[in-house]
């Protein structure tokens, strides 16, 4: 057994696509060419959208491909305690600030035509009398992690060092310098809804020796920020590599939000595994 693992990771808030196949697949054959491991991780750490029912079918789906994974399944609820000292280990070492204000008012600050989404902005701490009067008030807050301490904390060469290798399908590829700036000071931890993505992805990623994070080309730019976490952490970077997203007949990738034809729905008319894996370039 070689010391490549990979990973899938689908969050439960509706059913698998062709899309999803695509990405397990291609991680799961990834492991096994390489006699690896493969790991199932359920990321359920949204408890206003994700579903029990669905990370039933999760599982379900993807025996059907005829994938197979370690057990026990981490299921990320089952851990936000580990989230959450990640959380307070980087705020005691001054990385994190509150923040207040909504996304509207982040985006108003910054005009009416912004530059980019409002997790690309750095809004700064507030000043100290106004925070203690929003925290009296009871006022909701995230944690945001400043990127300025970052780059104080690493020091100035460590910053300039960040980097990952990408291998995957993308305009970019080989030893990519990190711009962790592209996402700005972005949001770790809120108060009434704990960690975000980021930590809980790299915790997990850690925790589990992924060493080859095989997913698709619309979480390339999430890895910037993914890696400066990484490195303040002390964690191990893996190799990342970025698949091509597929796209139906009408050229549009396929989508939960867009209800694309599931794969359960593809069982239930009669389509076999080995017919989709043939379709999806896994015959």
């Amino acid at each position: 057994m070689t010391g490549l693992v990979t990973r899938f990771a689908p969050s439960p808030t509706g059913l698998l696509h062709r899309g999803h196949a695509f990405s397990a697949l291609t991680a799961w054959t990834a492991a096994r060419a390489a006699g690896g491991r493969f790991v199932l991780r359920i990321e359920d750490i949204d408890p206003t959208r994700c579903r029990p029912e669905f990370e039933a079918a999760i599982l379900e789906d993807l025996a059907w491909l005829g994938l197979d994974w370690e057990k026990p399944v981490r299921r990320q609820s089952d851990h936000l305690a580990d989230f959450a000292a990640v959380v307070d280990a980087l705020d005691r070492r001054g990385l994190l600030y509150r923040c207040f204000r909504t996304r509207k008012e982040i985006l108003d600050a910054i005009g009416d035509a912004p530059h980019g989404p409002a997790e690309a902005v750095r809004p700064g701490p507030h000043p100290a009398e106004e925070e203690a009067a929003l925290l009296a008030e009871g006022r909701g807050y995230a944690w945001r992690l400043s990127l300025d301490r970052a780059r104080e904390v690493l020091g100035g060469r460590a910053w300039e060092a960040l980097a990952f290798v990408e291998e995957g399908e993308g305009d970019e590829r080989g030893l990519i310098r990190t711009r962790p700036e592209t996402a700005g000071d972005v949001v770790v931890a809120r108060k009434d809804a704990g960690s975000a993505y980021h930590v809980a992805v790299t915790h997990d990623d850690n925790l589990q020796g992924v060493t080859r994070v095989i997913r698709g080309l619309d979480l390339f730019e999430a890895t910037h920020i993914q890696v400066l976490i990484q490195a303040l952490m002390g964690w191990e970077t893996p190799v990342y590599q970025h698949h091509r997203l597929l796209t139906g007949a009408d050229g549009r990738r396929y989508a939960k939000r867009d209800r694309s034809v599931t794969l359960a729905e593809l069982r239930a008319a009669g389509m076999s595994p080995q017919v989709l894996r043939g379709e999806l370039g896994f015959g």
